[in-house]
């Protein structure tokens, strides 16, 4: 693991799911990345999984083999953020979503990363203005919210922040179209439009499997095959992790009303630790996958 690089680059702080996919696609699309976490382990396992996909999508034909190994060539990983963001030009959380956590971390940011680094969160739900509050300069931070997984994903969701300008998020806009994405620009809002959208589909699919409506699968079968969704919204659930959508939905029942409060399927599941894939258990049994 190398924790010195020269020149400018993308720091991306946090190894886990969307973190490694970002700075997957960041180092992919030319970027001198460096991945931070605070453990070492994580760290391991974060960059295992950009080797892993990068070696799956050559033998697709999707990534040529020296586009991988160039990638792998401009990807470093640290656990000294401090460091790694010093001379950083774009720094990316993607901390577990704590308020006070990221709030923590942009204080942190604010003493660490040079003025002129753009400060991007990788919020789904958070409001951005007020993690933005913890700087000193409000200006430069902007929600940038990726979708899992990142590598394939083709969506970035940029957020303005009260404070944020316009320079921030044409910044964000064109690092995401170097990325390969499709950029979107939303108001600060709960859930903004792409958390709101999609959670109040997988409630009201959880609602009717509450009710009995119908199975799961045909629940799902009745959005991909009826609507063209690419995926149903209760195996979207089991993707993502009941307890993010849990998080998601208390923060938005909080924010906009009782039509997002958590259904009591989704708190059983959640109080189960039956959380999705990543459980083995959800919606569907994965083990059985």
């Amino acid at each position: 693991m190398q924790e010195r690089i020269e020149g400018p680059r993308v720091v991306v702080i946090g190894a886990g799911t969307m973190g490694h996919g970002i700075a997957h696609v960041a180092a992919l699309s030319g970027f001198a990345t460096v991945l931070v976490d605070v453990d070492a382990e994580p760290l391991e396992r974060g960059l295992a999984a950009i080797r892993r996909n990068l070696d799956q999508g050559v033998q697709k034909g999707k990534v040529t083999a020296l586009d991988r190994d160039q990638a792998l060539a401009r990807l470093h990983g640290s656990l000294d953020l401090d460091a790694s963001v010093a001379n950083a030009e774009i720094v990316i959380e993607a901390v577990p979503e704590s308020l006070g956590l990221k709030k923590s971390l942009f204080e942190r940011l604010d003493r660490a990363a040079p003025l002129g680094a753009l400060l991007g969160t990788n919020t789904s739900s958070l409001p951005v203005s007020e993690i933005a509050s913890a700087s000193k300069r409000p200006e430069r931070v902007v929600g940038m919210h990726f979708f899992n997984p990142v590598h394939i994903m083709d969506l970035l969701e940029i957020i303005e922040g009260e404070h944020t300008s316009n320079a921030s998020v044409l910044r964000a806009k064109a690092f995401g179209e170097r990325l390969g994405k499709t950029c979107i620009v939303v108001r600060d809002t709960p859930g903004f439009a792409t958390s709101r959208l999609g959670l109040a589909l997988g409630l009201e699919a959880m609602r009717m499997l509450e009710d009995g409506v119908a199975s799961a699968e045909d629940i799902d079968t009745a959005l991909t095959l009826g609507y063209r969704h690419p995926i149903g919204p209760l195996r979207l659930t089991d993707l993502v992790g009941l307890d993010v959508r849990l998080a998601i939905a208390e923060h938005l029942a909080r924010t906009l009303g009782d039509r997002f409060e958590p259904p009591r399927i989704l708190r059983k599941l959640v109080s189960e630790g039956k959380l999705g894939k990543k459980a083995g258990q959800g919606f569907y049994d994965w083990g059985a996958s």
